[in-house]
């Protein structure tokens, strides 16, 4: 069973079908519709050259068609690790438009609402209407103007920005709704480091053209970096090969681990950096015998 080779050497195609595109969405497609695009463009790209296919891509943390900003695109079997977004916060930056003047007192009016709030997911939503909770860790105004405040808000994944501005609205006793939204960061990505659909596009287009991979390592990032927030395990190549057949990562099999509770989720890599399994905690990394994570997703 042939592992991954260390990140920062894999080939074109390596990358594209275990990557992942920090994506700077632009207002209009639904962000299916992009995660789609992308995925057709590598494929036909990987069959021009003959270099394999992927029949699949997906994106990290929907964002309605109007909104803009941080929509992370995971490529080929880097969307085994979707469950990892769900693991960080969020960031947006938003305009409440008041429906009268914005009151003086709106800052700290908007610093009551960090913490644990409920929410209802509004009726348009594809989940469940059922009441839950929510940590806002923080809730800041950027800049008032006359009916406009900017904000800046620092979520739970699954926060409803829209519900949020709304409430806010009652809370100032104007009223208000949401204005523009753009995601700002999503754990571990932000918005330092976005490439737009066309940047992309022309990386395909240099490596398949003229042979030059370069704006494509610019653009694509090898998919660990997904996991950069997510508690590790590092497990001898013996140990990663069993993994691929299915067996969970033993003791003996562990050479390092971090200190993380029982039940944690965790990723496990070869002493190369490259990523083997998602998996939770299930006994002691010191241990001489027993299992010490129980596969969830198995990457090789």
């Amino acid at each position: 069973m042939a592992l991954r080779g260390p990140p920062e050497e894999r080939s074109p195609a390596d990358l594209l079908t275990f990557g992942v595109v920090n994506l700077d969405k632009s207002p209009g497609p639904s962000s299916h519709q992009v995660s789609g695009w992308l995925r057709d463009a590598v494929a036909d790209t990987l069959a021009e050259r003959d270099e394999g296919t992927i029949d699949q891509a997906a994106h990290a943390g929907t964002l309605d068609p109007k909104v803009t900003g941080c929509l992370p695109i995971m490529l080929g079997d880097a969307t085994r690790l979707a469950q990892t977004f769900l693991e960080g916060a969020k960031e947006y930056v938003a305009v409440l438009e008041c429906h009268a003047p914005v009151p003086t007192d709106v800052e700290s009016v908007a610093a009551e609402f960090e913490g644990p709030i409920y929410q209802k997911p509004p009726r348009k939503s594809a989940v469940s209407r059922r009441l839950r909770v929510r940590e806002i860790h923080d809730f800041e105004v950027l800049e008032t103007d006359d009916r406009r405040a900017l904000l800046r808000i620092r979520c739970e994944s699954g926060t409803y920005v829209r519900k949020l501005c709304h409430d806010l609205g009652l809370a100032l006793g104007t009223g208000g709704h949401m204005g523009h939204l753009r995601r700002t960061a999503t754990t571990p990505f932000d918005d330092s480091t976005l490439h737009t659909a066309q940047e992309f596009y022309d990386a395909l287009a240099f490596w398949l053209e003229d042979d030059d991979p370069e704006p494509l390592f610019e653009v694509v990032e090898p998919a660990e970096r997904i996991l950069e927030h997510v508690p590790s395990v590092v497990i001898a190549e013996s140990a990663a090969r069993q993994v691929a057949t299915g067996a969970p990562v033993y003791a003996p099999g562990v050479l390092e681990a971090d200190d993380v509770d029982h039940g944690s989720l965790v990723a496990c890599y070869t002493p190369n950096g490259a990523a083997v399994c998602l998996g939770a905690v299930a006994g002691d990394p010191d241990a001489e015998s027993g299992v010490v994570v129980d596969l969830e997703r198995v990457l090789v």
